[in-house]
């Protein structure tokens, strides 16, 4: 790269900084630009830096490409909504979130609108279910501000060395082999999760919003004469010794390293620090039912997606660099480019041709996945207020045990995220 290029670079890191979160020139080959045209920013987590990187060369050689220099930050998704409204006007470009932070971001006008040929192609290409989940209806219009490119949910790893086939199907299969020096391992003090054994019965959550996207009502089933029944099959499965109820990532992968927990579910993140675990052993299926009054019960997951946002402050009040913006938002998403991001972290493709690659479908987690899909509740539209009174529900029925009140418990969790 020609030093002038280094210079601009370096430059420009230091004067995009934002907030706590360091941006550093990804500026390519000296095939690339030649550092005096357009530069854009953008968020990834930590985990995605070195694909970004490599997305970033292979744009530069591209005819659009040639002469745009990109600033890459740190930012995990989990929070980014939070980082961006913080300050929306020195937000990044683009950045990386969780479609559940769709409707803060567009309420806090922070997303660039995609429409045009542009959302034609992208609608075409993606599934209707990651479409949705970048897309918020306002007074009967839909409008989408996001790119659409992995799906997410979680699944069941498991010892293929202590399990048969027919075993992993049920949890009571599952709990059968297990033991307290064995375990299985589900976060029930975590509401991603545990809101799975409701979601399987067929519970849920219902928001209404206003035209500017704020909650007007917030109504659910949860603690129904069912959810309370659904609790109750909860606190036996937590009573088991088998049962390990705390089993946050942390914990998971190191109890499958060590041995004392030979099955757990978790999601496509921890996939390289388990199957270099198990190794032969290594397995994943989705995940299994549970016994609900003497029925099995599908276990259903939250199905969230990683949404790529375009800013519409900052740099992108410029048409120019919007333009450019969009423009490497589409490239970053396209198949190829989610093919390379599957193989370099699991995650499975939301683009259609991209699914049917022989590298996704032959994989043991692409398939878990693919299946759970079936059996999922898309991450839009939840309540606000909803995880943290679930969050202390799980946590209670841990801690208290027999004494832990199933109706009574649900009812204070309801209460303080119903409007």
């Amino acid at each position: 790269m020609k030093k002038a290029s280094k210079i601009l670079c370096l430059t420009l890191g230091s004067v995009m900084a934002v907030g706590t979160v360091g941006l550093a020139c990804a500026c390519g080959d000296d095939k690339g630009g030649s550092g005096d045209g357009v530069t854009i920013s953008m968020w990834v987590p930590e985990a995605d830096r070195a694909f970004l990187n490599q997305v970033i060369d292979a744009y530069k050689k591209t005819e659009k490409g040639k002469n745009v220099e990109i600033l890459v930050g740190i930012q995990g998704e989990n929070d980014s909504a939070t980082k961006v409204l913080n300050d929306v006007e020195n937000a990044p470009n683009l950045f990386s979130f969780a479609s559940d932070q769709l409707n803060r971001l567009v309420v806090g006008d922070a997303l660039a609108q995609i429409g045009g040929e542009r959302l034609t192609r992208i609608t075409e290409a993606n599934t209707a279910n990651s479409l949705d989940a970048c897309t918020v209806t306002v007074n009967g219009q839909n409008q989408t501000y996001a790119f659409p490119y992995t799906d997410n949910t979680f699944f069941l790893y498991y010892d293929k060395s202590k399990f048969t086939e027919t075993d992993v199907q049920t949890l009571d299969g599952i709990l059968a082999k297990c033991s307290k020096d064995e375990q299985f391992g589900y976060p029930i003090d975590d509401s991603w999760y545990s809101a799975a054994f409701f979601f399987g019965k067929g519970l849920g959550y219902e928001v209404t919003y206003n035209d500017k996207l704020a909650e007007v009502t917030v109504t659910t089933d949860f603690a129904s004469e069912t959810g309370v029944k659904v609790a109750e099959a909860m606190k036996g499965y937590v009573a088991n010794p088998g049962f390990k109820a705390d089993s946050n990532d942390s914990k998971l992968v190191a109890g499958i390293t060590g041995g004392n927990i030979v099955a757990g579910v978790s999601g496509i993140w921890n996939k390289n620090a388990i199957e270099e675990a198990l190794g032969e052993n290594f397995g994943a299926v989705k995940l299994p039912t549970y016994t609900l009054e003497g029925q099995q019960v599908q276990l259903t997951a939250f199905a969230g997606y990683k949404c790529l946002g375009v800013s519409k402050h900052g740099g992108n009040s410029d048409p120019a660099v919007r333009a450019v913006s969009l423009d490497f938002a589409e490239f970053y998403t396209n198949k190829e480019n989610q093919i390379k991001h599957f193989e370099a972290r699991g995650f499975l493709p939301t683009n259609k041709e991209a699914q049917n690659d022989d590298k996704v479908k032959n994989d043991v987690c692409a398939k878990a996945i693919s299946d759970q899909l079936q059996y999922s509740k898309t991450q839009k539209g939840v309540p606000s207020a909803f995880w943290a009174p679930m969050i202390s529900f799980g946590q209670g029925m841990i801690t208290q045990g027999d004494k832990f009140n199933c109706k009574t418990e649900l009812e204070a969790a309801v209460k303080n995220f119903v409007k």
